[in-house]
């Protein structure tokens, strides 16, 4: 067989935005012999798991958690909210907007669509004009991305909240955090959020497999409202088990659940607070080391104003057919594995080569984004993509002044 080439020997990099880097805690909590589903120590283990949950989420409210995905988590919050016929406005700033507004569609429910494209969070005047419009309160949901992965925009959930207040519409709140929950700053109650949906291969550092619903009273008073809810996505008894199989409707997902306990542990050893300084600090240097490249060259941030950037995901542009040539040479050479262009363009259209994506979220520290930047710099080298020096320098001079 022929050899590797001699730079990716070694541990290899993940840097796609989902699944994270894995903390060997959470690796080694999960390796071991399955355990007793009906008694013992893993029962008051998933308990424990609840108020730690919510404290990343930052809520007193109730907490359900689903064997699932991020999708099966859209699923559960509108299954327990609406019925169908009830409408739902989405405001959609990347793919996964339109992707939970394409869920609530197959269950029959009314979607209106504002799209504000790829690059450019709400325009909070257009979302107030359509609430505004729908004077009998049809709506009955906002379905509201806080950060979409394929575009790394960065949305106001709490401005999106003061804007339903300040226009007088009931419709709950409900908020996707799937790529930002334990990166970007998030704050359930104090927003003002109903409904929030979350994964655990993001900045909960956990292997895919399950998800989690939030929601508060107002929510608790749909869902009783409905008449009827699916066995298998009721949040009622997940969040209020009588034993402990109602957690799950099932089988626990049992070595997820002592991967998340030692993720938790971590996150909470850190302190929030930290963890989102950390992803902030990162993220600069990240921006730093793109925006000095991009002085001579064709790379270019897709999100041209940092307040409104994710500091867990970070989209680029260099055009066709450099974004597809520099994620397989640093692949290839050096064992790094970048994000794909993911909704930026159509896989069969040629301009889909033209977009790459950073994940920087969960388990990731600063010499570990040196050399996400380094690999990325090697690449552009390597290919004779134009850019110009210093990125290091930069990222290096963001990460010195912590």
């Amino acid at each position: 067989m022929p050899s590797l080439p001699l730079a990716r020997h070694g541990r290899e990099y993940l840097a796609i935005p989902g699944p994270s880097v894995m903390p060997d805690a959470v690796l080694q909590a999960m390796h071991r012999a399955a355990p007793n589903i009906y008694a013992g120590a893993l029962i008051d283990l998933a308990a424990s798991l609840v108020p730690d949950l919510k404290r990343v989420a930052r809520t007193d409210g109730h907490v359900a958690m689903y064997i699932g995905n991020g999708h099966a988590a859209w699923e559960a919050a509108l299954a327990n909210t609406l019925a169908p016929g009830d409408a739902v406005l989405v405001p959609a700033t990347g793919r996964f907007g339109h992707g939970w507004a394409d869920m609530a569609d197959g269950l029959g429910i009314d979607t209106h669509i504002l799209d504000f494209g790829k690059r450019a969070p709400w325009d909070m005047d257009q979302i107030a004009d359509a609430l505004r419009a729908d004077a009998d309160h049809r709506i009955k949901a906002v379905l509201a991305v806080h950060v979409d992965t394929s575009t790394s925009v960065r949305n106001d959930v709490a401005a999106l909240r003061t804007l339903l207040d300040a226009v007088g519409h009931p419709a709950l709140l409900m908020v996707d955090c799937i790529a930002s929950l334990g990166c970007d700053p998030f704050e359930m109650d104090a927003w003002g959020v109903d409904v929030m949906v979350a994964g655990c291969q993001k900045g909960l550092m956990v292997p895919p497999g399950m998800c989690f619903v939030f929601f508060n009273d107002k929510a608790q008073a749909a869902r009783a409202a409905l008449p009827r809810v699916s066995r298998y996505w009721d949040w009622e008894p997940r969040a209020n088990p009588e034993e402990f199989f109602m957690y799950w409707n099932g089988t626990a997902p049992t070595h997820h659940l002592y991967g998340l306990r030692a993720a938790l542990d971590m996150i909470h050893a850190e302190g929030l607070e930290n963890v989102w300084a950390r992803h902030a600090l990162l993220a600069r240097a990240i921006w730093a080391a793109c925006d000095t490249w991009a002085g001579q060259g064709p790379l270019e941030l897709n999100v041209s104003d940092t307040a409104h950037r994710s500091t867990a995901v970070t989209a680029l542009r260099i055009g066709a057919p450099h974004g597809t040539a520099l994620r397989d040479w640093v692949e290839h050479n050096l064992g790094l594995t970048l994000g794909i262009g993911l909704g930026m363009a159509p896989p069969g259209d040629p301009a889909w080569h033209g977009f790459f994506r950073l994940g920087h979220m969960g388990h990731v520290n600063g010499h570990m984004i040196m050399g996400l930047l380094g690999g990325i710099q090697a690449g552009l080298t390597a290919l004779d993509i134009p850019h110009a020096p210093g990125g290091l320098d930069a990222a290096a001079g963001v990460i010195a002044k912590g």
